[in-house]
């Protein structure tokens, strides 16, 4: 089941229901046993691959999380009370926690985003996940902190934009870069305000971006996917994704009033999109990035937001 990256390096595929369809769990080999980054969600499959893995004799020492998006952390908890394994998180991940605790309002502030806006139908029954977030960490990390992952130290690197607590972890003499969710081969991660808050998360990721940039790295290790890239001209290719992504939406904006939800049906395509609302997030938190650097505006009217292009001032 592990799949060997390096000496002391394994990955793990995890099968999750829906969505992304899986998620990579690595572990690192020490002499106290082995540190696992990120978790998958929690499912049945993904329990029964962890007993495996387990069953065969292997010892976690310690559970690290790049973010806490529900595939990443979902058994984190079950790996503290059940197989008695210490977690450790960044502390703008435990933030996120407590955010995740409170479903009923994390629920309501995101259907009112999707009112706002104009988004997708919110479900009438939204998943009670809370269950995953209510636990104690044994330790948290910053950025600019060193983790032991392993035998080997690592430092941590914080990149929001996909998530505000991401954090990326850097091998510098062996030149590993565990790169979570911030950086992926085949598709871009998406831009979303899952917590229903309004903020500028596109902003964000591309200063963060930049900064991975400044770390090079002959081992890149994906929160989903393959691994096989090259950093630098992967992080430019995302650049220029986001870049033409925004240029195709300020052609659509326009000098006629939008919602968001009218935007993302005018660019995106229903039928091939596993779940319209990524690519609504997507189109929204553009629209935020679009107007913090003043080309569009926007206006509301009966709790409803419309944009409009910027007329230039002659």
């Amino acid at each position: 089941m592990l799949i060997q990256i390096t000496d002391n390096i394994f990955k793990l595929v995890i099968l999750i229901p829906g969505g992304m369809r899986e998620v990579n769990s690595y572990l690192i080999k020490g002499d106290a046993g082995y540190t696992v980054i990120d978790t998958g969600l929690y499912s049945k499959e993904a329990l029964e691959t962890w007993k495996t893995v387990l069953d065969s004799g292997i010892v976690v020492e310690k559970v690290v999380l790049t973010h806490t998006h529900q595939d990443h952390i979902g058994l984190a908890k079950w790996f503290q009370e059940t197989v008695n394994v210490p977690i450790f998180v960044a502390k703008l991940g435990y933030e996120e926690m407590l955010k995740g605790r409170k479903t009923d309002a994390r629920g309501i502030k995101l259907k009112e985003l999707l009112i706002k806006h104009g988004g997708p139908k919110f479900p009438n029954h939204m998943k009670d996940d809370s269950f995953i977030y209510d636990f104690e960490p044994d330790g948290f990390f910053e950025e600019n902190d060193v983790l032991k992952l392993g035998n080997d130290r690592y430092e941590t690197i914080w990149t929001p934009g996909h998530a505000p607590d991401h954090y990326c972890f850097y091998q510098r003499e062996k030149r590993v870069m565990m790169v979570g969710d911030h950086i992926l081969k085949n598709i871009s991660p998406v831009i979303g305000l899952w917590t229903g808050e309004e903020l500028n998360p596109l902003k964000e990721y591309y200063q963060s971006l930049a900064k991975i940039k400044d770390y090079p790295a002959e081992i890149v290790l994906t929160g989903h996917g393959e691994n096989d890239l090259n950093l630098d001209n992967r992080v430019q290719e995302i650049k220029e994704r986001h870049d033409y992504r925004l240029k195709q939406l300020l052609e659509h904006v326009n000098d006629q009033e939008k919602t968001a939800n009218d935007l993302c049906e005018e660019i995106y395509d229903r039928s091939t999109a596993y779940s319209f609302i990524s690519p609504f997030m997507a189109t929204l938190t553009r629209l935020i990035y679009l107007e913090s650097i003043g080309e569009i505006h926007r206006r509301e009217e009966n709790g409803k937001v419309f944009f409009k292009k910027m007329k230039l001032e002659l």
